[in-house]
């Protein structure tokens, strides 16, 4: 076996090569555009190059045959609350069902990371944002969402024989959109909807930089703080929001405000992969025209659930039931989409799976985080629960 860096054109098709190869004969699996992994290794679009390096393989049979790839990737910023070590990361993982060529791999990655005073890889994990390409398909395997990763079955045995450790798993929950929610929903909006402090909105397009604004308050006070994250700036908040602008349906977008303040988002967005599994891992100008076509045809009939959340002060008052109620009342009378799926929920966090099995949705899929502990006498621990 050769295992060769990637580092010029030539090999970075080879690397997109490998997982078109590996994974075009599985059943589900729909090939992501090429853009969207050439992103994560260019330092003009990453920000993760600011705080960290990169480096990625391809690995080749003795007969030159592509049989694999992996990248691994040290970032500064990247840590879990309780970790006792520097932790490294590899991701992008494909491999021929061989466990000797896989060994080969993350025995590569592992001597990299250590080089760099790493104590542990968790994988198959991204280089930067943990909304894209987080976590190893375990269970579920059908199309996957925009930006989540998919691999054959087999690929679990590889990482856990070498050793790799659960650290938390990753569960998306789907429903029907015309599902009937459970009362005890109605009931609570019905008890908020009393008090004329608290209303809703859907977002509209030409008013994005005060729904970013909105957006960023509401992140800085209810997730930036959780894993050791930083506040959102109202910039990189708009930036996001004008990024999501094409794909953007202002019906399935919620917030939730009490005396004209945001005190919660409910935020949806058709799934994009609908349209990509049309166009071959392209998106040059025949693919936007074709997906402006789709679009206007209505094709997508999937839409999924990015973020929810309700500010601090407000959690446990109903004001999440208050929230979804007045969403569904718009979506459930007048949109296209007949199936809803929520963006994976860590385990570890509990609150979340709460009001996802309270809405009626059920698991759809599990990806899993997985850690190896270089020092293999060390205690285990996984990701601990947020309060």
């Amino acid at each position: 076996m050769e295992l060769i860096i990637v580092d010029n054109e030539q090999k970075a098709k080879q690397f997109l090569d490998v997982h078109i190869q590996l994974n075009k004969d599985v059943p589900g699996w729909i090939r992501p555009f090429d853009k969207d992994i050439n992103q994560v290794f260019n330092p003009e679009l990453n920000k993760a190059y600011r705080h960290g390096e990169c480096i990625r393989w391809i690995l080749k049979d003795d007969k030159g045959k592509l049989i694999g790839r992996l990248a691994a990737f040290v970032n500064k910023k990247y840590k879990s609350k309780g970790d006792t070590c520097k932790v490294g990361g590899v991701g992008f993982f494909d491999c021929i069902n061989d466990q000797a060529a896989a060994n080969f791999l993350f025995d590569t990655a592992k001597q990299w990371l250590m080089e760099r005073g790493v104590g542990a890889m968790d994988g198959p994990i991204n280089f930067g944002e943990r909304n894209n390409w987080w976590g190893l398909l375990t269970e579920g395997f059908h199309e996957p969402l925009y930006g989540m990763n998919f691999n054959p079955v087999y690929y679990k045995d590889l990482m856990e024989s070498y050793g790799f450790q659960v650290f938390f798993n990753q569960i998306c929950y789907g429903m029907k959109v015309n599902d009937q929610l459970k009362d005890k929903f109605f009931t609570r909006h019905a008890a908020l909807a009393k008090d004329p402090n608290f209303r809703s909105e859907h977002i509209k397009k030409g008013e994005l930089k005060r729904f970013a604004a909105e957006f960023c308050s509401i992140y800085n006070r209810a997730w930036a703080k959780h894993a050791g994250g930083k506040d959102m700036t109202e910039a990189q908040a708009y930036l996001l929001f004008k990024q999501m602008k094409p794909l953007l349906d202002e019906k399935i977008a919620w917030f939730i405000y009490y005396k004209d303040e945001p005190i919660g988002c409910w935020l949806n967005l058709p799934d994009l992969n609908q349209y990509v599994k049309h166009m071959n891992g392209k998106f040059g100008l025949l693919q936007k025209l074709q997906f402006l076509f789709l679009k206007m045809k209505g094709d997508c009939k999937k839409f999924v659930g990015i973020l929810f959340g309700i500010v601090p002060e407000f959690q446990g008052m109903g004001a999440d039931a208050y929230l979804i109620i007045e969403g569904a009342n718009v979506i459930q009378k007048s949109s296209p989409y007949t199936d809803y799926e929520m963006q994976w929920i860590g385990d570890f966090n509990p609150k979340m799976i709460n009001v996802a099995e309270g809405l009626g949705a059920k698991p759809t899929r599990t990806l899993t985080t997985y850690r190896y502990l270089f020092d293999r006498n060390a205690e285990f621990n996984r990701h601990p629960i947020l309060e």
